[in-house]
């Protein structure tokens, strides 16, 4: 996410229609600035579609439903998001539509630019929309995934998942081994050192 100090804000409508008139450029929108997200690196994008391909077989037949960071999430009337990964489990999310109103989980890959914004504001913002029931970060520099699920309104629980592990998601009754997520990225650990 970028901005500049000197940004004049604007209502939701007017960020809606910028956001609709830029089909190139897609913005996020947190209480009255909109922010120009930037490209990611072909690991964030390969991780993000291991991700979407492995949600999308997972959830065939279910009412359930991944999308991609092409989806916008309306995570509150004020607060608009695009994440890389968006399953919602509700039937109004679907079809001719321009926005998710009721996610059901959310998942961001992290990178180094982002990853503070997204364990902190951004995951404060998500935690306000009370139908997110999963919020998942996926490192980009190690097999790790982290998966924060709401136990109450104000509770949320940490699980850790590395190597190895099957990845559980709850609030989807799936599950699937990390290694999928991990498929054809090259992560540091793995480069040829030279010698």
């Amino acid at each position: 996410m970028t901005a500049s100090p000197d940004r004049f804000t604007m209502s939701v409508e007017e960020y809606l229609e910028l956001d609709r008139n830029g089909p190139d450029v897609r913005y996020e929108y947190v209480d009255g600035y909109a922010y120009m997200l930037a490209s990611g690196t072909l690991n964030h994008a390969t991780i993000s579609a291991n991700v979407y391909s492995t949600l999308r077989s997972l959830l065939r037949g279910s009412s359930c439903r991944a999308y991609t960071s092409d989806a916008k999430v309306i995570a509150s009337k004020n607060r608009y998001f695009y994440p890389d990964v968006t399953v919602t489990c509700d039937k109004h999310d679907q079809g001719e539509i321009d926005a998710i109103a009721s996610p059901r989980v959310i998942f961001e890959v992290l990178s180094p630019t982002t990853e503070g914004y997204d364990r902190g504001d951004k995951f404060l913002y998500y935690r306000e929309c009370p139908t997110i029931q999963e919020y998942v970060l996926i490192s980009a520099r190690r097999p790790m995934v982290e998966i924060f699920r709401r136990e109450s309104s104000k509770l949320w629980m940490l699980s850790v998942y590395k190597r190895d592990d099957d990845v559980k998601l709850s609030s989807l009754n799936v599950h699937f081994p990390i290694d999928a997520l991990y498929e054809d990225v090259l992560l540091p650990e793995d480069a040829i050192q030279p010698d």
